[in-house]
This record gives structure tokens, sequence and C-alpha cells, in this order.
């Protein structure tokens, strides 16, 4: 019974470490096309952040994936750091084509007899990085 009630007390102070410590983070990457030209950084304060794919011609340039830490994370910081990884690759803008909320883990809770997995929900974003011509 104590090693039960020390486990759940951990497992509480390690959740709410993660929910305090990572509620403002995003986690971000970016994976450029094999192929695809390449550009010098551009200024992230320029990169347009679209919902469509526009109709001036362009080249895509890769895939832009961010994961804020919370469902409820302000779009401008989301925006904030797709613009950036779509200033890496050299973009004009980031056309975002994903954003909804998945399953992105699993988390063990409870004690050794009434053990059970958890879904861990998150929000994904998926942008693909384009070029003007």
């Amino acid at each position: 019974m104590k090693d039960t009630i020390r486990n759940l007390t951990l497992i509480t102070a390690v959740a709410a470490l993660f929910v305090g410590a990572g509620c403002n983070t995003i986690s971000t990457n970016s994976t450029q096309y094999v192929g695809g030209p390449k550009f010098p950084p551009s200024d992230p304060a320029n990169v347009q952040i679209l919902r469509t794919m526009p109709t001036r011609p362009h080249v895509q340039l890769g895939e832009i994936r961010a994961e804020p830490a919370s469902t409820s994370t302000d779009v401008v910081k989301i925006e904030t750091a797709l613009r950036e990884q779509a200033a890496k690759l050299g973009a004009d803008a980031a056309v975002v084509v994903v954003d909804h909320v998945q399953t992105t883990g699993a988390m063990v809770v409870g004690g050794f007899l009434n053990r059970s997995v958890e879904p861990i929900q998150g929000r994904v974003i998926v942008a693909v990085a384009i070029k003007y011509q």
C-alpha cells in the first residue's frame, strides 16, 4: 500500500512538472524535400502564414511540423514557431495543411494490480514551406 501511494505521488509530481514547465513550449522540426531547391534563410518576420495554397507561382521547399505542449497554446506563438522554421528553409510563406488534435503518446497509471494506459492528446500542425517564383 505504501509503495502504491509513493508511486502515485511520484507520478503526480512528474506530471505536474511537465505541465508546469511545458505549457508555453512548441516542439518544431522541418524536413526539406529531397531534390528540391535550396535557398538561404529568409527573415521570419517576412514569412506569411497561409491556410490555402496561393495561386501565385511557387515551389515547395519542405514540411514543418509543430507540436504545442498544450492544446490551448496561443496561436501567435504557434505561428511564430512556424515562421522561424520556414525561414530556415528560405521560405516566403508557410501553408498550414494539417491542424488537429491526435494521440501523441501514452502514460501508464496506477499500481501493479490496477495499472492502465491513458492516451496523451496533443495538437499537431503541419505546414508546407514555399518560395514564390
